[in-house]
């Protein structure tokens, strides 16, 4: 006889719901309405023979027996994502995948990833640039580097770079400028901004940087700016004479190493972030392809550091 299974979809909606304390936050994580969760929802309720939910004028909350189903779901779906990240990674047994932001990949992973490939020429490497949080499972990765504070529920965070900000130029700008007496000077210039400041609290921008030197910005000042989506662009407009771009120095070192780009003014800000190298915890030992990449970005960060 066929055993009798509850509806996954209406599982993974109870257990999204059950998550989130409502339909609505449910509903938005799986591109859905709130009633098609509320539905589904309802639909595993028949199902059981119970009440998951006990449902209130403005909100819904677990009933005992939710509580306990929630804690029995979530078990088995991280056995599931264990049980198919396992199955995945044994058919590329030979491939790691890392991600990582744009910004990052683009100024400081690929310059080095011909230095990975020259030492382990049997290893597939696949690079996937993304600013949101890593999918591990969905997207088969196996490490991802990301700029924040943690925590990082569920994976293993190990800081890997910090950053530094200062200003920096095309050396044909800052020429045809001449130097300038103190940081107030820069106020004159075209300052470049990343469009992706706002979206990390803290981080160290125009107004931020020019605080640190002293400088108050008021805040009606007409400053001659553009904006980029993210920092490779700005970089990139300031390499090509475009203005002057508040930079961290993981991103432009090598840039400025070249002669690419200078710096404007030596008064460099430590930021309030680092970038962590992550992993799922649920995974189990690393594969060695995975092991290889792992150690040798920590070793190029070394590198960097000492560089710089």
């Amino acid at each position: 006889m066929a055993r009798q299974l509850p509806p996954m979809l209406s599982v993974r909606a109870f257990e999204a719901a059950a998550r989130h304390g409502g339909f609505a936050k449910a509903a938005a994580e799986l591109f859905v309405s709130p009633g098609a969760v509320a539905h589904q929802v309802r639909q595993l309720e028949e199902w059981l023979g119970v009440e998951l939910f006990a449902r209130l004028p403005r909100s819904v909350e677990l009933t005992d027996a939710g509580r306990a189903y929630r804690a029995s779901v979530e078990q088995v779906l991280e056995d599931l994502e264990r049980a198919s990240a396992e199955l995945r990674r044994h058919a590329d047994d030979n491939e790691v995948t890392v991600t990582a932001m744009p910004s990052f990949v683009t100024r400081w992973l690929m310059p080095r990833l011909g230095q990975f490939r020259a030492i382990n020429p049997q290893i597939e490497v696949r690079v996937l640039a993304s600013v949101p949080p890593a999918e591990f499972v969905r997207d088969r990765v196996d490490v991802a580097i990301r700029l924040g504070a943690g925590p990082y529920p569920g994976l293993t965070a190990e800081p890997l770079l910090d950053e530094h900000f200062f200003p920096v130029a095309a050396p044909a700008l800052l020429a045809e400028h001449g130097a300038f007496a103190s940081p107030r000077d820069l106020l004159g210039m075209v300052l470049l901004h990343d469009e992706f400041e706002p979206r990390i609290p803290e981080q160290i921008d125009w107004v931020r940087w020019f605080k640190a030197q002293g400088v108050l910005v008021p805040k009606r000042l007409q400053i001659p700016r553009l904006r980029f989506s993210h920092s490779y662009l700005t970089l990139d407009a300031a390499a090509s004479k475009q203005g002057v771009a508040m930079a961290s120095d993981v991103l432009a070192s090598d840039a400025v190493g070249q002669g690419l780009l200078a710096m404007a003014w030596p008064g460099a800000v430590a930021g309030p972030y680092r970038y962590h190298l992550l992993q799922n915890k649920l995974s189990s030992a690393p594969r060695r392809p995975v092991q290889c990449f792992v150690e040798w970005v920590r070793g190029a960060a070394y590198d960097f550091r000492r560089a710089n």
